[in-house]
Parts: C-alpha cells; sequence; structure tokens
C-alpha cells in the first residue's frame, strides 16, 4: 500500500501543486486548508498518515501551533513533518525544527528535491 501524505497550506495553488507531484511520484494525498482542517483530517482518516507537510502562515491555526499540537499527541509523535514556508529566517526555522519538525523547506522548494527528502524521510 502507498503511503500516505497530508499537505497543510492556506493556499490552493501550493496544496494542488504538492498533492499533484506526490500523487505522481504514487503517494497518497489528503489536503487541509490551516491547521485546525489539518488536525480534523488527521483525527478523521481511516487510514495512518505517513508523512506531513505544512507551511507555517495560515488562518485559525498556523503551522507552528499545528505543529506543537501534532507532537503532543502519542500517535502521530514519530510521524516525519515537513515545513514548507516563504519564511525562511533563522528564527522561523529554529522554531518549526525546535517544536517537531524534521525539515524545514522554503518555498519555492524544487519538486525533485521535495519528492527527495519525503522519500529519505519515510525511509
Amino acid at each position: 500500500m502507498s503511503k500516505h501524505i497530508l499537505i497543510v497550506d492556506d493556499s490552493k495553488t501550493v496544496r494542488n501543486l504538492v498533492a499533484f507531484i506526490m500523487k505522481k511520484e504514487g503517494f497518497r494525498v489528503t489536503t487541509a486548508e490551516d491547521g485546525l482542517d489539518g488536525l480534523e483530517k488527521l483525527y478523521s482518516l481511516e487510514t495512518a498518515v505517513d508523512l506531513i507537510i505544512s507551511d507555517v502562515n495560515m488562518p485559525r491555526m498556523d503551522g507552528f501551533t499545528f505543529i506543537k499540537t501534532v507532537r503532543e499527541q502519542e500517535a502521530y509523535r514519530d510521524v516525519p513533518i515537513i515545513v514548507l514556508s516563504t519564511e525562511g529566517q533563522d528564527k522561523d526555522i529554529q522554531k518549526g525544527l525546535g517544536l517537531g519538525a524534521n525539515l524545514y523547506m522554503v518555498k519555492p522548494a524544487q519538486p525533485d528535491k521535495m519528492v527527495k527528502n519525503v522519500k529519505m524521510l519515510l525511509g
């Protein structure tokens, strides 16, 4: 069975683009439009999520709060998380990694690099 990726981004364009790239690589994809929607999807999906790709700047619940909340749940403590954000300052990168993200990528990310990182984190 193919690996399942949750993509959390308030930009429909980014969500669709990342979903397209991941589906083309054979992954199953679920998308969410912000952190709150991401948590709702995570908790209600019938199949486990193997990896999460999340933006940080989003309405209702930002990516940092989303990552912190995911990491507080025992069931999702070890799910790899990639931050994909326009925020590329050191303080943002350190905050994302400090909250439990495995990798921090700055937009626009190269599709081949994104795929390579996803495959690396999924082992």
